[in-house]
């Protein structure tokens, strides 16, 4: 199975399925699913999402991001709505590193309770595939991504992997839109920092007790486990 989707009108989709994970697991497939925003999904897009499994949709968007009415989303379809930012508050490490790996690391040492929430909200979901998007599925919904690949026990090479992919993702969408590649800002902040990306997430995962850090942030265990269960399986391919 592919893990970059096709479903017309977005462009930065993928299933986080298919990757290893600790205890002899893999990461399942359909369980969650990785995306830009879904507002420009066409009817042809909405199709191939019900038929992929998605049954919640958790929105991590600011109300004032909102630009299309969900007239296309087909029934049966939920949508939590979990705002990770605090809009208007001043925040200069925001001002500067945003859209840029170099906000992570901070986001999370100052906001853990909104970092846990779109957890909980997955732990929580009714069966089905969760769908996670922010607008470009880059920065917002790629953090969310680095804790659920992180708590599953996935490698860090391929946390990495799967948060540099949006780069790729989203140059043509930007193309699109007739707007320029916000990736060449994000790689003039990187590059005057002295930075890349693979080392800026490596050292976050490097220096993160997944599990403590969401339990300190009130992740329940039993939301712990429904989060793993939902996430993973066993891997047929391990040796026995």
């Amino acid at each position: 199975m592919e893990r970059d989707l096709s479903w017309d009108g977005c462009h930065n989709v993928r299933d986080l399925g298919g990757l290893r994970a600790a205890g002899g697991r893999r990461t399942r497939w359909g369980a969650v699913v990785r995306s830009d925003t879904p507002d420009r999904l066409t009817p042809k897009g909405w199709e191939a999402a019900a038929a992929h499994g998605v049954r919640t949709i958790i929105d991590l968007r600011d109300p004032g991001e909102h630009h299309a009415l969900p007239g296309l989303r087909p029934p049966g379809m939920t949508v939590v709505s979990v705002p990770l930012d605090r809009r208007g508050d001043p925040d200069p490490v925001r001002e500067r590193d945003g859209g840029t790996p170099l906000y992570l690391g901070p986001f999370m040492e100052r906001r853990p309770d909104a970092c846990v929430l779109p957890l909980r909200a997955i732990a929580r979901a009714r069966p089905g595939g969760v769908l996670v998007h922010c607008v470009a599925g880059r920065d917002r919904t790629g953090l969310v991504a680095i804790l659920l690949l992180a708590l599953a026990g996935v490698a860090p090479e391929d946390i990495v992997a799967d948060y540099e992919l949006s780069a790729t993702r989203l140059s043509p969408l930007y193309a699109l839109l007739g707007e320029v590649d916000d990736g060449l800002r994000v790689q003039a902040r990187m590059t005057a920092a002295g930075k890349t990306t693979a080392e800026v997430v490596t050292a976050l995962l490097a220096g993160l007790d997944v599990e403590a850090y969401l339990t300190a942030a009130g992740l329940t265990p039993a939301e712990l486990t429904a989060l793993r269960d939902r996430l993973t399986e066993p891997d047929d391919d391990t040796p026995r």
